[in-house]
């Protein structure tokens, strides 16, 4: 598939792939969308790739979804005589491809470039890690056009802040800037602009040289904010299993034994 609003490349185990409709601030639309869930397909069907960063081109991440002629993915496409419905995009673009993500096979790092607004500000924070510039902001803006919050924030906004902070969010719709997105502990780290992508692609080649098992430590983290304990537990049992008859689970071991850096291949 040919990309208009984003680009992906693959070195060294780590995908890339940048957002790349400045004009708009990234908006999420339709058709960025639908590119978007094409290019993260590929990712998670290439072997090689171990680790992937999403991030966007220009002064902004994702300026959430593209409302010109409400055409750009809030409204429904099939007349409705109670008035058009907002909701349907959501059940057949945006939510499938947030369940993609929660469900990806390798750990994602999110890299966050100015704003982060709406849907935006969903994606940003579907990230394993979070990585902010200073200049970037996160933004619940829905009350601003009369609508809630979607793309899994009322999800995940309670679980990464708390009842209060999420609330606040929400209601009030205002910036939330990188800084105090790091003391609330809703992202992981705030460097200077200049630094951002340097920082997530370090931490990003941390992960991808990492063992096959942090595919199974995502997973296990991310169905834990659903899960009881007794059933967590059995998953976590399920999942040693599976990483412990992985060669990097036995290079791991070898390496330990013999006092050396474990040399892991993602396998």
């Amino acid at each position: 598939m040919a990309y208009s609003k984003l680009k992906t490349s693959v070195d060294d185990g780590i995908g890339v792939v940048t957002l790349t409709d400045p004009a708009t601030l990234n908006a999420a639309g339709l058709d960025l969308m639908a590119e978007l869930g094409d290019a993260f397909k590929a990712m998670a069907a290439d072997a090689t790739v171990r680790c992937v960063v999403l991030t966007g081109e220009g002064r902004g991440f994702c300026s959430g979804a593209n409302l010109s002629g409400r055409g750009g993915g809030i409204g429904g496409e099939t007349p409705d005589p109670e008035g058009p419905d907002a909701g349907s995009a959501l059940e057949s673009v945006y939510n499938p491809f947030m369940s993609s993500i929660r469900d990806f096979p390798v750990p994602i790092v999110t890299a966050v470039n100015g704003v982060a607004a709406g849907v935006g500000c969903s994606l940003a924070l579907m990230g394993d890690l979070i990585v902010a510039g200073e200049s970037a902001y996160f933004m619940q803006a829905f009350r601003r056009i009369g609508l809630v919050p979607d793309g899994g924030s009322t999800y995940l906004l309670p679980r990464l802040i708390g009842k209060a902070r999420a609330m606040e969010m929400a209601l009030l719709g205002d910036r939330v800037p990188a800084k105090t997105a790091l003391d609330w502990g809703l992202i992981n780290r705030c460097v200077p602009d200049d630094q951002l992508m340097a920082t997530a692609m370090e931490l990003a080649k941390a992960l991808a040289t990492g063992p096959k098992s942090l595919g199974a430590i995502r997973k296990l983290i991310w169905e834990s904010l659903d899960e009881e304990w007794a059933a967590q537990l059995h998953a976590e049992r399920t999942a040693q299993k599976f990483a412990g008859r992985t060669e990097d689970s036995r290079e791991g071991v070898l390496a330990f034994l013999q006092k050396r850096p474990a040399e892991f291949k993602g396998r």
